[in-house]
């Protein structure tokens, strides 16, 4: 049996729409009145988020002084997952045909994503996805568990995934950030890292994953043709 583990954000979820919103809201609500700031561009937003420039140096480019960005950082880390903003996310496109392929090829599949169980919920009702994730092969955080940091959050969820599902011949991971790859390495899983979410070919270089791909389409093709298993194709 092939297992492949996929985060949600950045491989099946575009959350550019939601991270610009939030930028946007937390600018006008940080800017003075008639304090002259200049609103990035969302591609000029989604360029520096995905370069990992912190969210200080972000304000700072928008026009506000330091403490203002200090704030600034600060609220947009208060509001960039509550749940009101979630509706701004979107299906990458491809993802739902990338996802039925793999259901056809009877590959195991499961979720692995830092958002809490109510974060998740949302997107899930909202574009059906039970339907190739049952409820057993969905790992995210619980809506109490106190945070240390993706990198370090994630190997463990990994970990517990490992310990309850049976196991595979062959297990794959696909992933847009580092915690992916960390958490795939840490547990001798070869990773895919997408283009499609948070992280830019650079910033994904840095961490050394078995793979680049430009989404979870892409992804899938490649693991096609890397796996040790014959895989359907019907």
């Amino acid at each position: 049996m092939l297992r492949i583990f996929s985060d949600f954000d950045g491989p099946i979820v575009d959350v550019s729409e939601r991270y610009y919103r939030v930028y946007q809201f937390c600018l006008e609500q940080i800017a003075e009145p008639n304090q002259p700031v200049t609103q990035l561009s969302k591609p000029e937003f989604w360029r520096m988020k995905r370069s990992r420039v912190p969210q200080q140096q972000i304000g700072i480019a928008s026009g506000l002084d330091e403490r203002q960005a200090r704030d600034f950082a600060k609220l947009r880390r208060e509001n960039v997952h509550k749940l009101p903003n979630l509706i701004y996310d979107r299906l990458v496109p491809g993802a739902i045909a990338a996802l039925e392929k793999m259901q056809r090829a009877r590959i195991d599949l499961a979720v692995l994503t830092m958002r809490r169980v109510r974060e998740l919920e949302e997107p899930f009702n909202r574009y059906d996805l039970g339907r190739f994730f049952p409820e057993d092969r969905r790992y995210c955080l619980a809506d109490d568990y106190v945070k240390t940091g993706d990198v370090k959050d994630k190997p463990l969820l990994l970990a517990r995934a490992f310990a309850e599902l049976p196991q595979a011949a062959e297990t794959w991971a696909i992933g847009d950030t580092e915690a992916d790859i960390v958490a795939a390495k840490t547990h001798n899983v070869k990773i895919v890292a997408v283009l499609s979410g948070i992280r830019d070919r650079a910033q994904l270089e840095r961490h050394q994953p078995d793979f680049i791909a430009d989404d979870l389409q892409a992804a899938v093709d490649l693991i096609w043709e890397q796996s040790s298993l014959s895989l359907a194709t019907s």
